[in-house]
């Protein structure tokens, strides 16, 4: 099966060869419980996505497209090995101790593997969630050349962590001791992920963009807070687990009063990354040779103080995260690619997480 995937991806780029064309960067981003009507450009009328939405209006917009799983680690799996979920590795989001979830196989063939295979340079950043540190699973042990983020996705549902790993490595955030909150790991994460777009700008590079937003916990800086607090009344709190108590910041969600301005606040700070990711690759003249998809991992979610119904969350669809439902598993997909995919464009064609890899 490597044998022939590789082989397939050596054709594929062949074509591009004697076409005159270099081989495309690729980068995709995942957002994290993010539904089918959190986007404008899907519906959302509560809050606006402009960047997305700009990305749709460039690009390609997918109306049914289907997560590998309505839950994160066998939807990544799905995403990753490109078998659908009665053959891919991980059927559950099961964790392993100290840290970390059921990790892939070792003769599981990643896109990072793949991709590497043939010349491309790899990068995660987010959330791995398919293995423990130095399992068969880990992102190293898979293909990625730079990994940064978080391996176990329970200790990604807290925004303010005590450390993130770089490749093997810890990274401790000591301004996030104690009860601090200084260092948000979204805006961490973000600034690594643009700079290894810089530092592989001459070469064919795949980017996975995992991003932890907006999976509870609900929480985002003050900056993004104060545009949308006291917009989405009644407001809905939530009791979490806080500083002194047990579990904090080991998984267990942190209190939130703002539920829902945290949530619309949360969505802001997404689409800004998402439009400073494509201004760094217009700024690097890299347009017309980078593919850039969005998606999401699953449908929304209900954890933390999260209001699904109250935006929407799910447009026309029933049901949500965990869910086989429409509402869990349909999600957002948008493709651009500058002189390639052909602007403001639709297709219904029904695709899936799987099909990511063969295509």
């Amino acid at each position: 099966m490597r044998a022939t995937l590789t082989l397939l991806l050596l054709l594929t780029l062949a074509s591009f060869s004697t076409r005159g064309q270099e081989r495309p960067n690729i980068i995709y981003i995942l957002a994290d419980d993010l539904g089918w009507g959190d986007l404008s450009c899907y519906g959302q009328k509560n809050f606006k996505t402009p960047n997305i939405d700009r990305l749709a209006s460039e690009g390609l917009r997918f109306t049914s497209h289907y997560s590998g799983s309505p839950v994160c680690a066998p939807s990544r799996s799905a995403l990753m090995t490109g078998l659908h979920s009665g053959h891919t590795y991980i059927r559950g989001n099961k964790s392993v101790e100290p840290e970390g979830q059921w990790p892939l196989p070792d003769e599981a063939v990643t896109i990072p593997e793949m991709l590497k295979s043939v010349g491309y340079t790899t990068g995660v950043f987010g959330k791995w969630g398919l293995g423990s540190p130095g399992s068969t699973g880990a992102p190293e042990n898979q293909g990625v050349d730079r990994f940064f983020g978080y391996l176990c996705q329970s200790l990604a549902h807290n925004y303010y962590p005590s450390y993130l790993w770089d490749n093997a490595s810890k990274v401790f955030l000591r301004e996030n001791s104690g009860d601090a909150k200084e260092e948000y790991a979204p805006q961490i994460i973000h600034k690594q992920a643009l700079d290894f777009i810089e530092q592989n700008k001459n070469r064919p590079f795949f980017l996975f963009y995992a991003m932890i937003t907006p999976h509870a916990e609900l929480v985002a800086p003050e900056k993004y807070m104060s545009k949308y607090r006291g917009k989405f009344l009644p407001e809905k709190s939530y009791d979490g687990i806080d500083a002194g108590e047990p579990g904090f910041r080991e998984g267990p969600y942190a209190s939130q009063q703002e539920s829902h301005a945290a949530f619309a606040a949360m969505i802001d700070l997404m689409d800004e990354q998402v439009g400073t990711i494509m201004a760094k690759v217009k700024e690097l003249g890299m347009d017309n040779n980078t593919l850039i998809i969005f998606s999401s991992d699953n449908g929304p979610h209900k954890e933390g103080g999260a209001d699904p119904d109250y935006f929407d969350s799910n447009g026309i669809f029933k049901g949500y995260k965990r869910d086989v439902y429409e509402g869990g598993i349909r999600v957002p997909m948008i493709a651009r690619w500058t002189g390639v995919i052909k602007p403001g464009t639709e297709t219904n064609h029904p695709s899936a997480f799987w099909d990511v890899m063969p295509t």
